[in-house]
């Protein structure tokens, strides 16, 4: 049985029968699991690849998840998008489409999983695609780093029931959510987000906050660099790489955003500390 927590009418959240055990005793009930399933991603009709997703925004996690790999770089690059039960079929513009066999050659057709973000790489040198320093436009407060991880959670209708979905949003130098998303894979629900405003031309996102529920890797500062996100704000660690990644990219990073404090592991300048 399904639960009414749904995406553009697509089911998160879905009822299981388990059995709790604790205390030396067990009992049968019914619980609230995030949904995972499979999203096939076409490219003219042609497969492309594979990606373990939670659904809902599947025109969008397409669109981040091709801008990502570096494939989309302007609006006229897509004609047209078409969702199907499980399946993203991306008509590319004349320009890419031309293209097509290169594009198809260059990755590996593997399913990735959600927890992936670079798992159709041949090489770790296909990794890190080009883009320039992040400019120093804005500064934030620390009290509104602080509060960012609450006004995720406020996002987080699905976490809610299931404990089990991720979370990103883009958020103002004030600390307003503007957009956000969920899904079980951390590097899915930061494409979600990038897709949407990839396909309303919105970037590069100078102006934005990217907020993360989990750690902070390799793979999400990148994705933030290429849509010029300045600022990444997570709730947990960052891995040294991802360290690494964002003083190349000048971005400002924040890890262990809880407990009324974090942590700046680059780009310190752009954070005021409260008065």
């Amino acid at each position: 049985m399904l639960s009414c927590s749904t995406v553009s009418g697509h089911p998160l959240v879905r009822e299981v029968d388990v059995v709790r055990v604790g205390d030396g005793s067990a009992e049968r009930l019914v619980d609230r699991v995030a949904v995972e399933a499979p999203l096939e991603v076409r490219l003219d009709g042609r497969p492309f690849s594979v990606i373990m997703r939670t659904p809902g925004d599947d025109a969008h996690l397409a669109a981040g998840f091709l801008f990502s790999e570096g494939i989309l770089r302007q609006p006229s690059d897509i004609r047209s998008t078409r969702v199907g039960d499980g399946v993203v079929d991306v008509a590319l513009g004349s320009g890419l489409a031309a293209d097509i066999d290169r594009i198809l050659g260059g990755r590996r057709q593997v399913a990735m999983n959600s927890s992936c973000g670079v798992c159709g790489r041949r090489s770790i040198d296909d990794l890190e695609l080009p883009a320039g320093p992040l400019p120093h436009e804005w500064t934030v407060d620390a009290a509104v780093v602080v509060g960012l991880p609450e006004r995720l959670r406020a996002h987080q209708p699905a976490f809610a029931e299931t404990g089990g979905l991720h979370a990103a949003a883009l958020a103002t130098p004030a600390g307003e959510i503007e957009v956000s998303a969920e899904d079980v894979g951390r590097h899915n629900a930061v494409d979600k987000l990038l897709g949407r405003m990839w396909l309303e031309e919105r970037l590069p996102l100078s102006g934005s906050i990217l907020v993360v529920s989990g750690r902070l890797s390799f793979e999400i500062v990148q994705k933030a660099w290429l849509a010029g996100v300045p600022m990444v704000v997570a709730v947990s660690a960052p891995s040294s790489l991802a360290i690494e990644l964002a003083g190349r990219a000048a971005m400002t990073l924040v890890g262990f955003t809880r407990r009324g404090r974090f942590n700046v592991y680059a780009g310190a300048a752009r954070i005021r500390s409260a008065a």
